[in-house]
């Protein structure tokens, strides 16, 4: 028996995982074998063996990476071997993105007052978020739903296309669900199912804003789907989804402690995947081909003087704070909704400040490799 334990399989490191050299990233690789083995090699280098544990060193070159691990016994026979991919994550550097879910409403207002409106930052949702942006750079991705009462995209007129187009630099919509209720919506759906939804909304943002407008990388509403609606989703071109990795519904903590058996907005990954993801920033299931990120912070979820105090606690551990993901969601914004919250734009606002002092850099997960 051999058992390559760390890193993981899908593990996706970066400069914060090993030394930098002039011809890759150097990580060490740890495992477990039989006792009866006593040569242990990773790929073409002898690993060191202590009692039934071995470690050995070994060098990243290529984004993608193939990890062996191999015994040999005393006389030269084969015994076992064990193998893992992992990613390296070359051009890291400190890096946010801020996405806010479940919109609907703000798209609603501009196609009731397109009558009146020369401009999509004459909704006040869209003209604060132009504020951020021109203040601190800040890109921001609106996960979407179908329709609400009173309203469906298709009812979205095209007339603001060009300004969409104008702004896509910091601006992206994207697929997040066909409505915002019933909870849980794609807990139990189907392959086609999760497609319909997907294509429903997408091919609105198509019409009204321009393909150039999506984005690769989505949250799906609640974050749980089985595995067969997610590949439908990785078959439509989605390939990344962002979750709390967590086992409560509160929102992600930077200490988060398995609680019971059922993770939850964790998709269908099992529980060893949802605790190495509630302690990194990223992981892709190679099986699927999706890469997941965890959320750093809901924002609406907390008061506005325990965001710092958050985000200080995330930033202790460079495996969660090289990617910051900064969430808030769209109705707290809304006077008319029972879930307002009159300091939104403060919290928004010392989230941002936070990264911005801390020479985060905003990004697009699609831009490059996850933003880097």
């Amino acid at each position: 028996m051999i058992k390559i334990v760390e890193p993981v399989d899908g593990a996706i490191l970066n400069r914060n995982d090993g030394r930098l050299t002039s011809e890759g990233l150097e990580i060490v690789v740890r495992g477990v074998t039989s006792r009866k083995y006593d040569k242990v090699f990773v790929n073409e280098e002898e690993a060191e063996i202590d009692g039934g544990r071995f470690t050995c060193h070994v060098t990243l070159r290529s984004v993608e990476n193939r990890i062996v691990a191999f015994t040999r016994s005393s006389n030269g026979g084969f015994g076992c071997a064990d193998v893992i991919t992992v990613l390296w994550d070359k051009n890291s550097t400190k890096r946010y993105r801020f996405s806010v879910d479940d919109n609907i409403l703000f798209l609603k207002d501009l196609a009731l007052n397109g009558w009146k409106y020369r401009s999509i930052f004459d909704n006040d949702f869209l003209s604060f978020w132009r504020d951020v942006h021109e203040k601190y750079g800040t890109k921001v991705q609106f996960n979407i739903f179908y329709q609400t009462e009173g309203f469906k995209l298709s009812e979205m007129p095209d007339k603001y296309k060009s300004e969409w187009l104008e702004n896509r630099d910091w601006l992206r919509l994207t697929f997040h669900a066909l409505q915002e209720k019933p909870d849980l919506p794609y807990k139990n759906a189907t392959y086609m199912e999760m497609k319909r939804d997907y294509l429903l909304v997408t091919r609105e943002i198509e019409r009204f804003a321009d393909r150039e407008l999506l984005s690769s990388f989505t949250t799906i509403h609640w974050g749980e789907a089985p595995i067969e609606a997610c590949v439908a989703l990785r078959n439509c071109g989605i390939e990344g989804l962002v979750g709390y990795f967590t086992w409560n519904y509160r929102g992600p903590s930077p200490y988060e402690t398995v609680v019971t058996d059922k993770p939850c907005v964790s998709y269908y990954l099992d529980n060893e995947r949802v605790k190495y993801l509630s302690r990194h920033d990223y992981w892709k299931d190679l099986k699927t081909g999706i890469v997941f990120i965890r959320h750093d912070i809901v924002i609406n979820t907390l008061e506005l003087g325990e965001i710092t105090n958050h985000l200080n606690k995330v930033a202790e551990d460079p495996h969660q704070s090289e990617i910051m993901e900064l969430m808030i969601h769209e109705q707290q914004f809304h006077r008319s909704r029972p879930e307002y919250q009159p300091d939104y734009e403060e919290k928004v606002i010392e989230a941002v400040k936070w990264v911005t002092n801390r020479g985060y850099k905003p990004v697009f997960y699609d831009e490059g490799f996850i933003g880097a």
